[in-house]
């Protein structure tokens, strides 16, 4: 059990870092660059899974031996593509579905992705301990 808490810790660290990349990338794309929310979701979402990948597979995860790194990428990938759909759909919701006040409506996509982050913070981690991590 000691050893699932450290690696719980350790994947919140990188999801800290891999939060603060997506949801600055979220806010500067549409805020700034003035795209659309679900696009610059899709764009914070994307680069900070990169980082993700790469942190979590070297300080978090243990490599199976049995799986090639190729193999593992992919089924990272698909797991985060479905990570994506999560939180797009959640983000989508949050935005169009619940009756912000005015004052607030244009940013309550930030709001709400700090939720749809809670959430697939748990897909992620679930996941990925079952598909990617050897146990060790």
């Amino acid at each position: 059990m000691r050893k699932l808490i450290e690696q719980f810790m350790k994947f919140g660290v990188v999801g800290i870092i891999a939060f603060f990349i997506d949801y600055g990338l979220l806010a500067f794309c549409t805020e700034i660059l003035n795209i659309n929310y679900l696009v610059s979701a899709t764009i914070g979402f994307t680069v900070s899974v990169v980082f993700n990948y790469i942190a979590s597979m070297r300080f978090v995860f243990t490599h199976k031996e049995d799986m090639s790194r190729r193999r593992e990428f992919i089924i990272f990938v698909v797991l985060s593509v479905i990570g994506l759909i999560i939180n797009n759909a959640l983000m989508w919701a949050g935005v169009e579905l619940i009756p912000w006040p005015d004052w607030l409506a244009g940013h309550a996509y930030l709001i709400v992705k700090i939720f749809a982050t809670a959430v697939v913070m748990v897909w992620n981690f679930v996941t990925r301990k079952i598909f990617l991590d050897a146990g060790e």
